[in-house]
C-alpha cells in the first residue's frame, strides 16, 4: 500500500466511492485495457449518470454508447442489472456482497472491488493480476484456469487484506500487477517485494502463473452485401445468442469456408435482387476465440420479400449513425 501511494495511476474512477461508477468502471476494464476504457467510462457516466438513467435508458441507447468497446453481453448485462436495482433496491446501489453478487452479470470478482472500494468490505478482488501477482511472489504452481486456484489464492488474499482499508489494498494489489509484475519481462529490480518472491529468487518468473491448455480459435467467413437505392440501404439486427447481440449489420451470408461461392439464388433469399456484386474490400477481425475473416460487396439491385430475413430494416444512409454496428463495418459506414 506504500508502493500503491507512490506509484498509483490517476484514473477517472480511482478516487470514486459512488458504487455505480466503480461498478461502470469494472465492467468496462473486465476486457478492456486502460487506455481504451478511459474515454468510454467518461462517456457513459456523462450519458448515463446514475442507476436509473441507466436503467430506464433503451438498450439500444446503451449498445450505441458501447459500440466499439467488444464484448457486448457486458451492456446488456449491466442495462439488466439497472433494472435489477430500480425494481428490487429502489435505484440504491446494493451495500452488502451477497446482494451485489445477485446483479446480472456481476461475478465474484466485480463483486468484491465493489464492496471492497464503495463500502469498505474485506473482500479480495481477484483477476488476471492478482493471480500473477500472488503466484510469483508465493510460488504457488497450480493451474490459475481452474476454479480451485482461483479459490484458493482468494483465501490466501483474504488472509492478509486490510481491514480497514481493503479497497486500496486490492487497488493496490492489482496496480502492482498491471504496472509491475507484469506478464512479459516484469520489473522485478525495482519490485518491493523481490526480497520476498519465490518466483524471483528461483528465477523462475516466466513461468507463473501456469495457464491451462489455449481453447482453439474458430474460423468464420462473413460476408456483408451492402444495397444502396435512392440513398437508402438495408440493415439487420442480430438477435442470435451470437457475436455482436443486438448490433445491426448490413445483410450477411455465411460460408463454411473462404472461397464458396456467393450465388444470386443465395442472395435472393436475403432478400436481395441483384444482377451485379462488387468486392469492396476485406478485413481480418480477432475474437477471443474466433478468427474473423470480413468481406464488404457492393450490390447493385433492389429488396425483394422472397426468403427469410426477420428484423430488417430499410432506413437512409444518413441515419446509420443512428444505429449501434460492430467496430468492424465503422470504416465502410464512414465511407458510405
Amino acid at each position: 500500500m506504500n508502493w500503491f501511494d507512490e506509484n498509483r495511476r490517476l484514473l477517472p474512477w480511482r478516487e470514486e466511492t459512488d458504487p455505480y461508477k466503480i461498478w461502470v468502471s469494472e465492467i468496462i476494464l473486465q476486457q478492456t485495457r486502460v487506455n481504451q476504457g478511459w474515454n468510454y467510462y467518461l462517456r457513459f457516466i456523462e450519458k448515463f449518470p446514475n442507476v436509473t438513467a441507466l436503467a430506464e435508458a433503451q438498450l439500444l441507447e446503451v449498445m450505441h454508447v458501447w459500440q466499439g468497446l467488444g464484448y457486448y453481453s457486458r451492456a446488456r448485462n449491466m442495462h439488466f442489472a439497472a433494472q435489477q436495482i430500480l425494481k428490487n433496491y429502489e435505484g440504491v446501489f446494493p451495500n452488502n456482497y451477497d446482494e451485489i453478487r445477485k446483479l446480472k452479470g456481476v461475478g465474484a470478482y466485480t463483486a468484491a472491488a465493489i464492496a471492497s472500494i464503495a463500502f469498505k468490505l474485506p473482500y479480495p478482488a481477484v483477476d488476471g493480476n492478482v493471480l500473477r501477482v500472488m503466484t510469483r511472489i508465493f510460488g504457488i504452481y497450480e493451474d490459475i484456469s481452474k476454479q480451485k486456484t482461483i479459490h484458493y489464492i482468494t483465501k490466501c488474499c483474504q488472509k492478509i487484506i486490510h481491514r480497514m482499508n481493503p479497497g486500496d489494498f486490492n487497488q493496490a494489489l492489482m496496480e502492482l500487477g498491471a504496472m509491475q509484475c507484469v506478464p512479459k519481462h516484469p520489473k522485478c529490480e525495482i519490485c518491493p517485494f523481490s526480497a520476498y518472491c519465490v518466483a524471483f529468487n528461483q528465477k523462475k518468473v516466466e513461468l507463473l502463473p501456469v495457464k491451462g491448455k489455449k481453447i482453439k480459435i474458430k474460423e468464420r467467413f462473413l460476408h456483408y452485401f451492402i444495397l444502396i437505392n435512392n440513398n437508402k440501404t438495408i440493415i439487420e439486427q442480430r438477435i442470435s445468442n451470437d457475436i455482436w447481440r443486438n448490433l445491426y449489420q448490413f445483410p450477411l451470408i455465411e460460408t463454411a469456408k473462404p472461397n464458396s461461392k456467393i450465388t444470386k439464388k443465395m442472395l435472393l433469399q436475403n432478400g436481395i435482387k441483384t444482377n451485379k456484386t462488387v468486392f469492396i474490400k476485406e478485413i481480418k477481425h480477432k475474437l477471443t476465440h474466433q478468427q474473423l475473416t470480413i468481406r464488404f460487396y457492393s450490390v447493385e439491385g433492389e429488396i425483394c420479400t422472397e426468403g427469410s430475413h426477420c428484423g430488417r430494416h430499410y432506413v437512409r444512409v444518413c441515419d446509420l449513425y443512428n444505429y449501434p454496428f460492430p467496430v468492424v463495418m465503422k470504416d465502410i459506414i464512414n465511407c458510405e
